[in-house]
């Protein structure tokens, strides 16, 4: 467990007055003690025990909520969160809030246990985890004691009852693209989905986009991860070519590695991307992806914040960082209306009230899932160029 603040003013105080006692104590034994039978010792009742004495454990905080950080501290993702611990620790000194206080538990040592010592040390709010399987070890802990989860998985299916994800769902980046593309007389779509988790939910909203925008789905296919299968399932799709746009439902490189084989059935083909690319910082180098989409959050306020974390950190943030950056500026507006020592105000998440952060408007939904101003960015040679930008409100 690891907590960033500074030893309390009380505590440095009672360190001064440890050492002035120490000097009367010497000065007592310099007395000279007069003959004779000694005097019975008087009785003293014992010193009341103070209120703001240290105790064993976390101190008591009268004056702040508590609040409890779930990541990865070590093991394989220990390096997403610190990332993301450190941006709790910049928004709390950006916002200059005095009213919540956060402390850091590693979830590599066990996501339950972890939330069982937050909730034990007084946390009435838990951001994170990051992981999906974290999350539902925790959220029967947190449910238990009635403590919200504001998660950073993109995993839908932990979300709801108390639990709040803040992570960039596929879902919402492909009803955009898909959309954009529309708008720009793309009708005729292929997809190309891994299979996994991932890809089983993006085929389902791909699908699902499409029809609903009165376009068609002429072939989908899935791949594994071995070697050559994107290119048989591209030569499967082939069969049915030509496209208007084809979307590639996976991480830039792999979305790279197959334009060029769809390009050569399609030429003209649109290749559309989702929401991993814009974790890919070496997307605008990928030529094969020249004039691709893809729909996502905004970089335009993550550039300064990144660069802010390098100064302070000296090194740059992981993309994900953002979310707990955000969760902190939540919480602290929030916090005008938190009352210390009181339950955290859930009713507001569930308002669909919405809040503005580094990557841009959001709010949660009924199913406490966060819905996403997002743009959609061209690739163009050396960098990217947004070509719709992200709606000013969300519609009802």
């Amino acid at each position: 467990m690891a907590e960033a603040m500074t030893v309390p003013q009380r505590v440095r105080g009672l360190f001064r007055l440890t050492a002035l006692a120490g000097l009367a104590l010497l000065s007592a034994c310099q007395t000279i003690v007069p003959r004779g039978p000694a005097p019975a010792p008087e009785q003293k009742a014992p010193p009341p025990v103070s209120s703001t004495e240290v105790q064993p454990g976390l101190p008591r905080d009268t004056a702040r909520n508590r609040v409890a950080l779930l990541v990865p501290l070590s093991g394989a993702n220990a390096g997403v969160g610190k990332s993301l611990a450190n941006a709790t620790q910049l928004a709390l000194l950006d916002s200059r809030n005095d009213k919540v206080r956060i402390t850091s538990y590693d979830t590599a040592t066990g996501a339950g246990p972890a939330a069982q010592r937050a909730i034990a040390e007084g946390a009435q709010l838990i951001l994170g985890p990051l992981l999906a399987e974290d999350v539902r070890a925790v959220t029967p802990v947190a449910r238990a004691a009635h403590v919200p989860v504001l998660s950073f998985s993109n995993d839908v299916s932990v979300a709801g009852d108390g639990v709040y994800l803040m992570g960039y769902t596929p879902g919402q980046s492909i009803e955009r693209v898909v959309s954009y593309a529309r708008s720009k007389g793309v009708t005729n779509f292929g997809g190309l989905i891994p299979n996994s988790l991932y890809g089983s939910r993006a085929s389902t909203t791909f699908l699902r986009a499409v029809e609903s925008s009165g376009g068609k789905v002429v072939s989908l296919q899935t791949y594994d991860r071995a070697a050559g299968a994107m290119a048989a399932a591209v030569a499967r799709m082939a069969k049915d070519a030509p496209f208007d746009g084809v979307l590639i439902a996976d991480s830039g490189a792999a979305a790279a590695a197959g334009a060029p084989l769809v390009r050569k059935s399609s030429p003209q083909v649109r290749i559309l991307g989702t929401e991993l690319w814009n974790s890919d910082s070496g997307i605008a180098a990928r030529g094969a992806l020249d004039g691709a989409w893809y729909a996502s959050v905004s970089n335009g306020l993550y550039r300064q914040y990144a660069a802010k974390y390098r100064a302070r950190f000296g090194a740059a943030p992981y993309r994900l960082s953002s979310l707990g950056y955000d969760a902190v500026l939540l919480t602290v507006r929030i916090s005008h209306d938190w009352k210390i020592g009181a339950p955290f105000p859930e009713a507001r998440l569930r308002s669909g009230e919405g809040y503005a952060g580094i990557d841009g408007a959001f709010r949660f939904g009924r199913d406490g899932v966060a819905e996403r101003a997002l743009e959609v960015q061209e690739v163009k040679a050396g960098g990217t160029t947004i070509v719709s930008p992200a709606p000013g409100n969300f519609a009802r």
